[in-house]
């Protein structure tokens, strides 16, 4: 380091006589070099090349094209197309086995059906479970006998022989459905499945009837008819009608199942057209049966008519549920 320093010193304060530099360099001639034309022979030599231009030889190619490897070119695996040709056959055989089975593969239709209800004559054995009759104060139950004519709307009320047989008789009547049979020969007023044998009497209840109840009908209740029941479709009695109505809805369980079938509901139809006592009488299960009535307790009916008014009815109404 010392060394160089020292030789700049020398260098920098003794200077050298040497002597000076020559260049003994010539150009070389080649074809490479360009020698730059003046303005007018360069416009001349546009001019002679864009009306007469140099006829050149034609191009001869002399390379040849190499082998390069593609490597956007994808190879196809015989094994991934095979196993690919076998997954779609498999795929489409299924598909033609369930269309041959006549597999659905939509939701549940369900279809409702509302029916009548055929009433047997006599009343039930639980009348407090109905809701017509009638009755008039007695001094005990109604007596053994035969019931008074049966008519859509009372004239004469049943009452106890009178004294004095009038000029014009008027046979009594009550008001029940004339399309019930209560078969009778006996010459007293009274009804025929009663244990007590005695004169007259109303039976105890309160209006124009036989019975305990309160109305013009016969037996236990209110409103007309007989054994508390409400008034059976037919003859002077029209048919509710059915206004609205919702979609009963399938169980969980019935849906899991794939349990389908007929639910029979039975119903009154009050003066309003609402529904109650509602209550199934033919069920299938897998709560197939209180989707039904929880349906069916949202009805609305037109009410059935007799004589021009609204009386109680009771029908059936059947519920569908079936997987097309």
């Amino acid at each position: 380091m010392w060394t160089s320093f020292f030789a700049n010193l020398r260098d920098a304060f003794s200077k050298s006589d040497e002597p000076p530099l020559q260049l003994e360099s010539k150009p070389v001639e080649s074809d490479m070099v360009i020698e730059e034309e003046g303005v007018f022979a360069s416009l001349w030599s546009s001019v002679r090349d864009v009306f007469f231009p140099v006829k050149l030889p034609p191009l001869v190619l002399e390379s040849k094209p190499i082998a390069v490897l593609d490597r956007m070119k994808t190879k196809q695996n015989p094994v991934a197309t095979g196993s690919a040709v076998v997954i779609y056959g498999l795929i489409i055989l299924l598909i033609a086995f369930l269309l041959a089975k006549k597999v659905q593969f939509s939701a549940p239709v369900r279809t409702l059906q509302v029916t009548e209800l055929s009433v047997p004559p006599q009343a039930p054995a639980k009348a407090q479970a109905m809701g017509g009759g009638g009755g008039q104060r007695g001094p005990t139950p109604v007596v053994k006998g035969s019931p008074p004519k049966f008519a859509d709307t009372q004239i004469v009320p049943p009452n106890k022989p009178p004294l004095v047989e009038p000029k014009i008789k008027i046979d009594p009547t009550i008001e029940v459905q004339q399309d019930v049979k209560m078969a009778s020969n006996l010459p007293q007023v009274g009804v025929p499945n009663s244990p007590i044998i005695g004169p007259y009497s109303g039976g105890g209840g309160t209006g124009t009837g036989l019975g305990s109840g309160n109305g013009s009908g016969l037996g236990p209740g209110s409103g007309g008819n007989t054994g508390g029941g409400p008034r059976r479709i037919g003859g002077g009695v029209s048919a509710p009608v059915l206004i609205f109505s919702v979609e009963p809805e399938f169980s969980e369980e019935a849906r899991k199942a794939k349990v389908a079938g007929n639910v029979l509901v039975n119903l009154w139809v009050d003066t309003n057209g609402n529904p109650s006592h509602v209550h199934v009488i033919r069920g299938v299960g897998m709560g197939l049966d209180e989707k039904a009535m929880e349906a069916v307790r949202q009805y609305k009916f037109k009410p059935a008519m007799e004589n021009g008014r609204p009386v109680l009815v009771e029908l059936n109404v059947e519920v569908n549920f079936q997987i097309f």
